[in-house]
């Protein structure tokens, strides 16, 4: 008869340092924001807006914890998404109007940026962490035995690493273009109501994305080549509508603040699709 400690899952060393990676990431995340906050000299509601959402990728970071002690293999895709767009997100905001970032700011973002780039090298490059994110998500199953609630492989097939990547980055579409919208619509309570259709056009043009975004990958994921077109389409179409938008109701500084983040993404999700396209290129008949 096996006790309680025979049947747990040993998990990896490499796990242990990735979960303390992560945590630590996500602290860092948290103070490099309040720093600067702190040193901004300019505290309105559109750098309250774009603090905000960067804070909140600390408990990405902690959601990263589970999936990565699960064994999920979402973790490596969900990873490098949250630490590509982190590093974009907080060196918006180090950099001042005008003027030099302060030294405390650059110094945190600069650990910042390490943490994430280790965080991104042990997810891709340890084959220990390799082996160990190999599980899928625990679904509800109906069979003879009953009902129960169980990890069980998709009934699709077996998804390529980089299709995973294009499919996580593409989600982050419709939050990097509502984001800059809403630091927008702080405009409209400063009197410019002029450009309440077009910060209602973002909205609306955010909302749509998500459902756009959602289409594509669920056929994606099924191995549709069509999918990957209308993927490439809908990406066009966002950069289309969210960069001309940033540019002329926040200017050139939110063109770079809030257009620099969706442009990473909407590259690593044309990145995945190249690499996914090569890789069925190359695979065995």
């Amino acid at each position: 008869m096996r006790t309680a400690a025979e049947t747990q899952v040993r998990r990896p060393s490499a796990v242990r340092v990735l979960t303390i990676l992560l945590a630590t990431t996500a602290a860092a995340t948290v103070v490099v924001e309040l720093l600067n906050w702190w040193y901004a000299p300019e505290q309105g509601f559109g750098l309250a807006v774009r603090t905000g959402w960067a804070m909140l990728r600390s408990f990405g970071f902690l959601l990263l914890i589970g999936h990565v002690r699960k064994g999920r293999t979402v973790a490596r895709p969900f990873g490098l998404i949250l630490a590509v767009t982190t590093i974009f997100a907080v060196g918006r905001l180090i950099v001042p109007r005008q003027g030099v970032p302060p030294l405390p700011g650059l110094l945190g973002f600069a650990i910042l940026t390490a943490l994430c780039a280790a965080v991104v090298w042990l997810l891709y490059r340890s084959s220990a962490l390799a082996g160990h994110l190999v599980r899928h998500r625990p679904r509800l199953v109906i069979d003879r035995a009953g009902i129960s609630w169980r990890e069980t492989p998709p009934r699709r097939p077996q998804a390529n690493a980089w299709l995973l990547t294009s499919r996580v980055a593409a989600f982050t579409y419709s939050p990097l273009m509502l984001v800059p919208a809403l630091v927008a619509g702080g405009s409209i309570l400063d009197g410019r109501l002029t450009a309440v259709p077009a910060v209602l056009l973002w909205f609306g043009a955010g909302i749509a994305a998500s459902y756009a975004v959602l289409f594509c990958t669920a056929f994606l994921m099924r191995g549709k080549d069509w999918a990957r077109g209308l993927l490439v389409v809908v990406t066009v179409a966002v950069l289309a509508v969210d960069l001309p938008l940033c540019w002329w109701l926040l200017g050139v500084d939110g063109l770079v603040r809030d257009g620099g983040p969706l442009l990473a993404a909407a590259g690593l999700a044309l990145y995945g699709l190249r690499r996914a396209s090569r890789a069925d290129d190359v695979a065995p008949a």
